[in-house]
């Protein structure tokens, strides 16, 4: 009994630590930024402040509460399509059109106390320099804008008035409705998909969890041979 002590107690580690992944894994709420160039929503792989949109393309903002970036149910609500945008808007000489969406979320998914602005994305074609970033062109059209000391984007057109890419207890109250924002704001470059404090992944500890089973069980084996 006393030779299978070792295997029981990494068991034990393994079953705790799969255990209480889930309950380390936190939600979001916090904005997300989306590419619309190809007619269909992406989460983009810049950030607004690194993303240079081209002429004729179209990008979205959505707030939301979600635990994945790029999590397809926090898409923006409103097609990405150019042409209803930014259609009748003539061209300009020295100007590029953008498309900009901008989803305020659903109120499941507001601060306690707040309410989006409006039910419906709203839309608005930004006329901006030809070199202009996304952020630059998401200012054209949804000012005020709201950042943190760490370039996230925390609020567009004022909302929320407080909060930016807070985590959020899992449970029953938890709003359902998946949400990505972009971190990346005038500051610098960074596209933080995913806040800082998230807690690791259940398979970091199943992996954490499995190195101390071989362990224990070398630990076990090198005895057996000593007691020989």
């Amino acid at each position: 009994m006393r030779r299978l002590t070792p295997l029981v107690l990494a068991f034990g580690i393994l079953l705790t630590l799969v255990a209480a992944g889930p309950a380390l894994a936190s939600s979001y709420r916090y904005w997300s930024f989306w590419d619309g160039s190809a007619g269909q929503w992406a989460y983009a792989s810049l950030g607004p402040s690194m993303a240079r949109p081209a002429d004729g393309s179209a990008w979205g903002f959505r707030f939301a509460v979600s635990k994945d970036a790029g999590d397809e149910a926090a898409r923006p609500r409103a097609a990405a399509d150019f042409g209803a945008v930014c259609g009748a808007t003539p061209a300009a000489e020295g100007k590029k059109r953008v498309a900009v969406v901008v989803d305020f979320g659903l109120p499941a998914d507001a601060p306690s106390g707040e309410e989006p602005p409006q039910d419906a994305p709203r839309t608005a074609c930004a006329q901006i320099a030809p070199d202009a970033t996304a952020a630059e062109a998401l200012a054209a059209v949804a000012k005020p804008l709201r950042y943190n000391s760490a370039a996230l984007l925390c609020a567009v057109s004022g909302y929320p008035k407080q909060g930016c890419g807070e985590p959020l207890a899992e449970g029953p109250g938890t709003a359902s409705s998946p949400a990505t924002a972009t971190a990346s704001g005038p500051a610098d470059g960074r596209d933080s998909a995913s806040p800082a404090g998230s807690g690791p992944s259940a398979g970091l500890l199943v992996g954490i969890a499995a190195v101390a089973a071989l362990a224990a069980a070398a630990l076990w084996q090198s005895r057996r041979r000593r007691t020989r």
